[in-house]
């Protein structure tokens, strides 16, 4: 059996009296894609930066391959495979596209300061690997062709999967996605949910993604996990949360259910 991609197993995170995260649990398997969903303030950010550092759980276990990371700093989680993207976009706007990359590839860099500083071969042929790599990446990310644009200077959809070029360069076995289609127009969300499908296929990696369009979510997603006041109100299939009455309840709401034509099973005993 293989060892699970990530186990977070009762993680509770609180601010003061005030319950951000509650016994939370969560397994996934390498190539896993799971959408989190739920509406603002339900908890889903609070659970990436529980899983990537950011936050320390009150309680409860997080596990990366089957290690525990609580009490470990971002950048250590992330040697571990874990990687991420923000709500607000998050690059070295200064940089071109290719540097923004070639910066994450040092996650995995071997060589040290004196190998740098010496220019020694170890070093120039690491440098060597890294600039194909990153151009691999950027064009996954079909950004080729803004190899040595300044980043700053890209239109908002192509900074959007720029963070997603420069998480993968780190070289994840887990990619979180926190709602990654903020600010894209009805034909890039189309392009973006088939290029995280390609990305999962073609780099065998597990996928967490936060998103408010329930179209791209449940379009790409194979499970999905619905939280609502930091607790997890529903599991399963799209099929199954979209027809859920607590989600349509908390959620997705009765515009959506009209607009669906879902039939809402009444509790037992309803006339």
């Amino acid at each position: 059996m293989s060892i699970a991609t990530l186990e977070l197993e009762g993680v509770t995170v609180r601010f003061g009296g005030l319950k951000a995260l509650l016994d939370f649990d969560l397994v996934m398997q390498p190539g896993e894609l799971v959408g989190l969903i739920g509406p603002n303030g339900a908890g889903k950010t609070t659970a990436f930066n529980a899983i990537t550092g950011v936050y320390q759980p009150t309680e409860g276990e997080v596990r990366v391959g089957g290690s525990r990371v609580n009490g470990r700093k971002p950048h250590q989680i992330c040697a571990r495979g874990v990687a991420r993207t923000f709500q607000n976009i998050r690059l070295f706007r200064e940089l071109s596209a290719l540097d923004n990359v070639r910066i994450a590839c040092h996650a995995r860099a071997e060589s040290g300061f004196f190998d740098a500083l010496f220019l020694t071969g170890r070093h120039l042929r690491e440098e060597a690997r890294i600039l194909s790599r990153a151009e691999e990446y950027l064009e996954v990310m079909g950004l080729g062709h803004r190899r040595d644009e300044v980043s700053r200077n890209l239109p908002y959809g192509e900074q959007r999967r720029l963070e997603i070029a420069r998480a993968l360069a780190t070289g994840p076995k887990l990619l979180c996605l926190d709602e990654p289609a903020a600010g894209m127009n009805a034909a890039e969300k189309v392009e973006l949910m088939e290029l995280i499908r390609s990305v999962r296929d073609r780099f065998g990696i597990a996928i967490l993604v936060i998103e408010h369009d329930m179209r791209l979510v449940m379009g790409v997603s194979e499970r999905l996990l619905v939280l609502d006041h930091g607790c997890t109100i529903a599991a399963g299939t799209p099929a199954e949360v979209r027809r859920n009455p607590r989600v349509i309840e908390a959620y997705l709401g009765d515009a959506y259910l009209e607009e669906k034509q879902i039939a809402v099973p009444l509790p037992e005993g309803s006339p």
